[in-house]
């Protein structure tokens, strides 16, 4: 019987390469995201081009509880789910004071509180069962403070932080947590209005599906950390984060992000 991988996201983008290493490797699938159309059409294509299950759950991952909502529904299908992939998010540019907080507070339930959630209740069954994976999708992002992205950046930082800690908390039991920290990426994000404006937008951006190859490569050999990016800039994130002050590097974010 072949294991299965949940993918938050999985219709586009980093999401939908990890179900094709996933669907290639013979992992079952079930994939999620909020448009229908996109999902149904990944998982005839995934179904027709590996020959694997595919289970596709429509979910707004913004609303209150749609984790725990999530969980329900795939314990109600009796499956069992050896790997998660929390990878639904998407970002937002401007300043703050002009920003809308409704958007925000949409990005922080799907960035923050869906992936704890869903992080709390597979892991429990991960560590009684004593077997487990789980990639909770962050960015280079975390490790900074982002003018003109400031709850963007701030949520990457919490998935970091809260990733990082969990891993060491069940390193004993059989499971992994892995935090894959992409640098700018081919993505719809960057298709979002607002973010149209930023600087960041128009930077070189590495493929989705290297992206997930490295994510993948990582999760499979049980790393705590994955940061997809060059050579240079993560030498430059490790540099700049260790050995320059808080307020040089958010000069730096702001110049960078700023429209």
């Amino acid at each position: 019987m072949n294991q299965t991988a949940l993918i938050t996201g999985a219709s586009s983008g980093i999401g939908y390469e990890l179900a094709k290493l996933f669907a290639k490797d013979k992992y079952d699938l079930i994939i999620v995201a909020r448009n229908e159309k996109n999902l149904e059409l990944t998982k005839t294509e995934l179904t027709k081009m590996y020959g694997v299950e595919v289970t596709a759950i429509v979910k707004d991952l913004s609303h209150i509880n749609s984790g725990f909502e999530l969980y329900r529904e795939i314990q109600a299908m009796n499956k069992t789910v050896d790997v998660l992939v929390n990878n639904a998010g998407f970002g937002n540019f401007g300043p703050y004071v002009e920003s809308s907080f409704d958007k925000e507070d949409a990005m922080m339930q799907v960035n923050m509180v869906a992936l704890a959630q869903l992080t709390k209740f597979f892991l429990k069954d991960m560590v009684t069962r004593n077997s487990g994976k789980i990639m909770n999708v962050a960015s280079v992002a975390g490790f900074l403070s982002g003018p003109y992205m400031a709850v963007y950046y701030a949520t990457k930082a919490f998935v970091l932080s809260f990733s990082m800690a969990i891993s060491k908390e069940v390193e004993k039991t059989g499971v992994t947590v892995t935090t894959l920290c992409p640098g700018t990426t081919e993505t719809a994000f960057f298709k979002e209005d607002t973010l149209q404006k930023s600087t960041i937008a128009k930077m070189h951006k590495w493929p989705a599906s290297r992206v997930a190859e490295m994510g993948y490569d990582g999760l499979m050999k049980g790393k705590r950390i994955v940061v997809a990016t060059s050579f240079t800039n993560r030498l430059a994130l490790e540099l700049g984060t260790r050995l320059l002050p808080r307020s040089i590097l958010m000069n730096v974010t702001k110049k960078i992000n700023k429209g």
